[in-house]
C-alpha cells in the first residue's frame, strides 16, 4: 500500500581509473570498470554496481514497470552484463535481502551469464546479527559462506562484506580474520565490511584483516562519510562502495518542485531515505538542493539522479556505486554517468546549498545504531 509522506520537515585518489571513465566519449555504450584492483585483491567492479535490494520484494513499485521478480528479474540481468555493469551486489535473508542470491544464481546458469562470466561478479555478504557475535568461530563463518555459494552455485564467492550488530561483541575482529583465512584459501576473493564506523575498520586493520572496501550509505543527503571516514580511507587504501547515492529516488528530477503532501512512498527504498531529509534540513533545504542539482544538470544535458550520483563517484575513494534499479530501462541513465564530469562551478554550487543544511555531527552507520546524525 502507498503511503503519502505528510511533510519531510585534493588528496590524490588510491584507485586509477580507466581512459573511459576519465574522459567518456559523447556517448557511453558500456560502463567503465576501475582499472586497478581493490586493497588487497584481484578485483575491479563494474563503476556502476547493480544493487540488488530491489529483489527481495517490497521494492516493485508501480506494477506496470517492476522486474524485480521471477522470469523477467533474472533475465534482466543480461541486459545490465551486456552495458557493462557486470558487478552485482546481494546479501542473504539475514540481512533483507530474500531470494536475491537465488534469482541472480539463476542468472549464472544461464547461457547469456557463461558467455560473459569473466566479467561478472558477484559481492554478497556475511551478516552477524544473532547469537554468534558473541560466540564467533571458524565453522560459523564458514557455514555461512558456503550457503551464499550453494545459493549462487559457485565455487568462489567473488566478494563477502560483513554486517554486525552489536559493538559491543567484539568477535567481529575474530570473524574478519576467518574470512581473511578463507581468502587465502581461494574461497573467497575479496574481505570487506558494510555498515561499520571508522573505529573498528582501524581494529580489524590492525589485527592483520585484509579489508578491502566498506559498503556504506553516502550521497548528498548523507555526508557522514566525510568526517572521519574518508581520510581514513585515503591514508589506508581501503574503498567505500556507497548505497543509497540518490536516495531511493529522492535524488531525482521525479520530487523537484513535488508539495510534501503529494510525495508518495511506494518502495521501501524511499520509505528508508525519506528520513533522512528531516535531519539534514528539512522539505524546503531539500528542494533548494534539488533546484541547484537541476541547473548543474541542465549544463550538462543530463539528469538529476546523475548528477547526484557524480558528486559521489568523482570521490578519491569511491571505486564504484550501487544503484538498485527494478527494470533495465535504468541503464542508459547509468551509462550517461559517464558522459559528463562536474567542473569546479559545479562543486561551489552544491558545496553552497549544503554548507546552509545540517552538518553530520558523526561516523557513517552512527544514528542507525542510536546515536546522533
Amino acid at each position: 500500500m502507498s503511503i503519502v509522506l505528510p511533510g519531510l520537515i585534493g588528496t590524490s585518489s588510491p584507485f586509477v581509473f580507466s581512459d573511459d571513465a576519465v574522459a567518456a566519449a559523447a556517448v557511453t555504450t558500456r560502463c567503465p570498470r576501475a582499472e586497478a584492483p581493490l586493497r588487497s585483491t584481484k578485483t575491479s567492479p563494474s563503476r556502476v554496481i547493480k544493487g540488488c535490494w530491489q529483489l527481495s520484494g517490497g521494492h516493485g513499485g508501480d506494477r506496470a514497470t517492476d522486474r524485480t521478480r521471477g522470469d523477467v528479474a533474472v533475465e534482466d540481468f543480461a541486459s545490465f552484463v551486456d552495458a557493462g555493469i557486470s558487478t552485482f551486489d546481494t546479501g542473504p535473508e539475514a540481512c533483507g535481502y530474500g531470494d536475491s542470491e537465488l534469482i541472480i544464481g539463476e542468472y549464472l546458469k544461464t547461457e547469456h551469464a557463461r558467455k560473459h562470466r569473466d566479467e561478472i561478479q558477484v559481492f554478497t555478504k556475511l551478516c552477524c546479527v544473532g547469537r554468534e557475535q558473541s560466540n564467533m568461530t571458524k565453522d560459523w563463518v564458514m557455514a555461512n559462506v558456503d550457503r551464499p555459494r550453494k545459493r549462487l552455485g559457485v565455487d568462489k564467492i567473488d566478494m563477502v562484506q560483513m554486517y554486525w550488530n552489536e559493538y559491543n561483541q567484539r568477535g567481529y575482529v575474530d570473524a574478519a580474520l576467518f574470512l581473511t583465512d578463507l581468502k587465502h584459501k581461494g574461497v573467497i576473493d575479496a574481505v570487506s565490511l558494510t555498515n561499520f564506523d571508522t573505529q573498528r575498520m582501524k581494529e580489524m586493520l590492525d589485527a592483520g584483516a585484509e579489508i578491502s572496501t566498506n559498503q556504506i550509505q553516502y550521497s548528498l543527503l548523507d555526508r557522514r562519510p566525510e568526517k572521519v571516514m574518508k581520510q581514513f580511507c585515503e591514508s589506508t587504501g581501503v574503498g567505500l562502495l556507497p548505497y543509497g547515492v540518490v536516495a531511493g529516488g529522492l535524488l531525482s528530477d521525479r520530487y523537484l518542485d513535488a508539495p510534501p503532501d503529494k510525495v508518495v512512498m511506494n518502495t521501501s527504498s524511499l520509505r528508508k531515505y525519506a528520513s533522512v531529509v528531516g535531519n539534514v534540513g528539512g522539505y524546503s533545504w531539500y528542494q533548494s538542493l534539488l533546484k541547484c542539482l537541476r541547473a548543474v544538470a541542465d549544463k550538462h544535458n543530463t539528469s538529476i539522479a546523475n548528477v547526484a550520483s557524480k558528486w559521489v563517484l568523482e570521490s578519491p575513494v569511491v571505486p564504484a556505486v550501487i544503484l538498485g534499479a527494478r527494470n533495465a530501462t535504468h541503464i542508459p541513465d547509468h551509462l550517461a554517468l559517464f558522459d559528463f564530469s562536474l567542473d569546479d562551478a559545479d562543486r561551489d554550487s552544491i558545496a553552497s546549498v549544503l554548507a546552509g543544511g545540517e552538518q553530520p555531527t558523526q561516523d557513517a552507520y552512527t544514528w542507525e545504531r542510536g546515536g546522533k546524525w
